[in-house]
């Protein structure tokens, strides 16, 4: 669970009862409480340096009301973006929320969940009779306050009533108490981010570890969800593929007869001012950002990244997909890019 060292609220935050509840909450434990005129732009948390700005940063929790009522795009996971929560207290030196979100990039909650939940219904309502997907993580990872908001069992619980809805996220994280007692009716897809040990270990710090988070999944399939693993960022390094094969296998060792599984795959890329920011950040980082290794490619939002070289890619989509259906008869791999 996630302890903010300090909360902003919005007063606006304060209409709504969840907000109310929040406010209780966080002066009863007599954690620092302070107000900002907007959720979007907050003012003295502290930190000076880029190093400092971003931990004091990721202790910083933000209460605010959702806005806009139109979602964005979210190309290949889903149809569309669903906002409960935005930022992460994770600590991954390669997450391009570093570059995202400001040199301090703290944690935003909102407490208007029943709204959003309405745009929600609009937005499936707009598509019928064709099904629309939902990704609830495309920001963040909101799996470390639920325990303050409930928003991703609310949300499950929404969808197990909608015909032509579906939603999905994916989280590092293994707090799922709430979201395990939750009425899903298989309409909600838990998806966990797993990677090598040795990728888990260098770079992705303040995270559960791989067997934590495949034991928070055989849960999740205990529980009845849909089940998947987002494997990302892929890296190429020493013995890479015995690693990862290593990593498939504890999968298959954890989850026993899988079952049905999804897999998406995801190669490690970068931008030129993501690696500014990263090394501003982590300045000792040992994640490989060598421009001449990569093949310059133009995103879907216009700006340009290194990815590895088709040759690479190539190697890495038939090894993992081989894995993947390794682990189950019963795999999907929805992509692999």
């Amino acid at each position: 669970m996630f302890h903010p060292r300090r909360v902003y609220f919005e007063p606006r935050a304060l209409d709504y009862p969840l907000g109310q509840k929040l406010l209780e909450f966080f002066r009863s434990s007599n954690t620092p409480v302070h107000f900002t005129p907007s959720h979007n732009r907050v003012t003295g948390i502290p930190g000076k340096g880029p190093q400092k700005a971003y931990y004091e940063g990721k202790h910083t929790l933000v209460v605010g009301v959702r806005k806009t009522s139109k979602f964005q795009t979210c190309r290949p996971s889903a149809h569309y973006q669903l906002p409960l929560v935005t930022g992460c207290p994770g600590l991954c030196e390669y997450c391009y929320l570093t570059t995202n979100l400001g040199k301090k990039p703290y944690i935003r909650i909102y407490v208007n969940i029943e709204e959003i939940l309405e745009w929600t219904r609009q937005h499936i309502a707009a598509r019928e009779p064709e099904e629309t997907v939902f990704e609830g993580a495309a920001t963040s990872d909101p799996v470390p306050v639920e325990p303050y908001t409930g928003s991703l069992a609310r949300t499950i619980e929404f969808f197990s009533t909608q015909s032509h809805g579906r939603f999905r996220f994916v989280t590092k994280f293994d707090d799922l108490d709430s979201v395990l007692s939750a009425r899903h009716h298989g309409k909600t897809e838990i998806r966990f981010s797993i990677n090598a040990a040795p990728i888990i270990e260098r770079f992705e710090h303040g995270t559960p570890s791989l067997e934590k988070r495949l034991l928070a999944a055989k849960r999740v399939r205990e529980a009845g969800y849909p089940l998947g693993f987002l494997v990302a960022p892929i890296m190429v390094f020493d013995n890479w593929k015995h690693e990862y094969s290593r990593m498939f296998a504890e999968v298959q060792r954890v989850l026993g007869d899988t079952g049905p599984l999804s897999f998406e795959f995801i190669t490690h890329r970068f931008t030129q001012r993501a690696k500014s920011q990263i090394l501003s950040v982590f300045p000792r980082t040992s994640l490989d950002m060598d421009e001449n290794k990569r093949r310059f490619k133009y995103g879907q939002f216009g700006y340009g990244k290194y990815v590895y070289p088709p040759e690479t890619m190539a190697e890495l989509k038939e090894f993992f997909t081989a894995q993947a259906n390794r682990v189950s008869d019963q795999s999907t791999v929805l992509y692999s890019v």
